[in-house]
C-alpha cells in the first residue's frame, strides 16, 4: 500500500478533513509474500519505500497444487457465476 502525507498534495487540492493519523493520510504496509504465505520483504509501515525480494518460480509451480480451481473445489451444485449483460448506469446519484 501507498505510504501518503497530507504535504503530498497541491495547494489548490488541500486535504481539509482531519485524519486520524494526523498529517499521514495513508500509513503503507507493503509487503511481499509468496504463494505458500512466506514473508519476504516487509512489512514497512509509515515511510516511503521500494521493497525488493528474490523471487523462487517454483514456488509458484508448486503451489497450484494448492488451490485447483477446476478440480475438485469446482463446485457448479453450489456456486455460479452469473453475468448481467443488460444495459447499466456505471453511477447513479439520489436524494
Amino acid at each position: 500500500c501507498q505510504y501518503l502525507t497530507r504535504d503530498a498534495f497541491p495547494e489548490d487540492h488541500p486535504v481539509e478533513q482531519e485524519m486520524p493519523g494526523g498529517d499521514v493520510l495513508m500509513r503503507g504496509g507493503s509487503v511481499i509474500i509468496d504463494p505458500t504465505g512466506t514473508v519476504l520483504a516487509g512489512p514497512v509501515f509509515d515511510e516511503e519505500t521500494i521493497l525488493y525480494a528474490e523471487i523462487d518460480l517454483d514456488v509458484k509451480k508448486r503451489s497450484h497444487l494448492d488451490f485447483d480451481p477446476v478440480g475438485h473445489y469446482s463446485r457448479p451444485d453450489v456456486f455460479q457465476l452469473k453475468v448481467n449483460d443488460a444495459p447499466a448506469d456505471s453511477v447513479s446519484f439520489g436524494a
